[in-house]
């Protein structure tokens, strides 16, 4: 299955005089709800989608206690989630307050190797649209044909997926 992605044109901010440049950005569609998930993930299986529901819901809990007691998550088959933040130093141990000068807490997620790869190996891409200027085109064409109606709104390229 291919990862469906939309053209955008950005500036350099730091540059502002350079031309703009496009970039394909992954289109992203509404997260599905938690009983939409939990159904998709149990059909074909003898496990009921209020089990998961359950499991979820009690592994949302444990999490957070985990985390702040300064451990290390592991999901098996996810990944590991862990807390990092940033910190300003001091000369003297006896100045340092951790309300003022620990900052940018943050959740770190490094997933498992086995999820990365089943993402990751043999990734496809497809187009799906433009944005330019606020408007969002149905795919570079179209995009190209009202930008430029005199000329043949070909993309020089097949439609086939493009492969990682």
């Amino acid at each position: 299955m291919a990862i469906s992605y939309k053209l955008v044109q950005k500036g350099n901010p730091s540059k502002k005089e350079d031309p703009k440049k496009w970039y394909a950005v992954p289109k992203s569609s509404t997260a599905q709800t938690g009983k939409q998930m939990t159904k998709a993930a149990t059909e074909n299986t003898t496990v009921a989608p209020i089990e998961l529901e359950a499991a979820l819901d009690l592994l949302a809990k444990y999490v957070p206690k985990q985390i702040v007691q300064g451990h290390t998550v592991h999901i098996p088959g996810v990944g590991y989630l862990r807390l990092s933040f940033k910190s300003k130093g001091v000369e003297n141990i006896e100045d340092f307050n951790a309300g003022e000068m620990i900052y940018d807490a943050k959740l770190v997620f490094k997933p498992d190797e086995e999820l990365r790869s089943a993402i990751l190996e043999n990734l496809q891409y497809e187009e799906g649209g433009v944005l330019a200027e606020g408007i969002e085109y149905a795919n570079r064409k179209s995009y190209l044909q009202l930008v430029n109606p005199g000329g043949s709104g070909s993309t020089g390229e097949d439609d086939a997926p493009d492969e990682l």
